[in-house]
C-alpha cells in the first residue's frame, strides 16, 4: 500500500466516524452489538454512501458511480 492510498483511506475513515458520531452514534444508546451492527450498516447504505463523494469515482457517490457503471 502506498503512503498516499493510506492517507485517503485514513480520511476516508475518520470522515465516516465524524458522520456516525453526529449522526448516528453519537445521540443514540444501542441495546445490543447486532443493533448498532444494522443501524450502522443503514446509515452507511441508505445515506452515506449515497451523498459522499470520492475522489478516485470522478468526485461522485458510490452508488451514483455504481448506477451509471450499470
Amino acid at each position: 500500500m502506498k503512503i498516499a492510498d493510506a492517507y485517503e483511506e485514513f480520511v476516508a475513515y475518520a470522515t465516516l466516524e465524524r458522520c456516525l458520531e453526529k449522526n448516528t452514534i453519537g445521540w443514540y444508546k444501542f441495546r445490543t452489538r447486532e443493533e448498532a451492527k444494522r443501524r450502522i450498516f443503514e446509515y452507511v447504505e441508505m445515506y452515506y454512501n449515497r451523498k459522499r463523494a470520492h475522489s478516485t469515482l470522478g468526485y461522485l457517490s458510490p452508488f451514483e458511480y455504481e448506477r451509471r457503471a450499470f
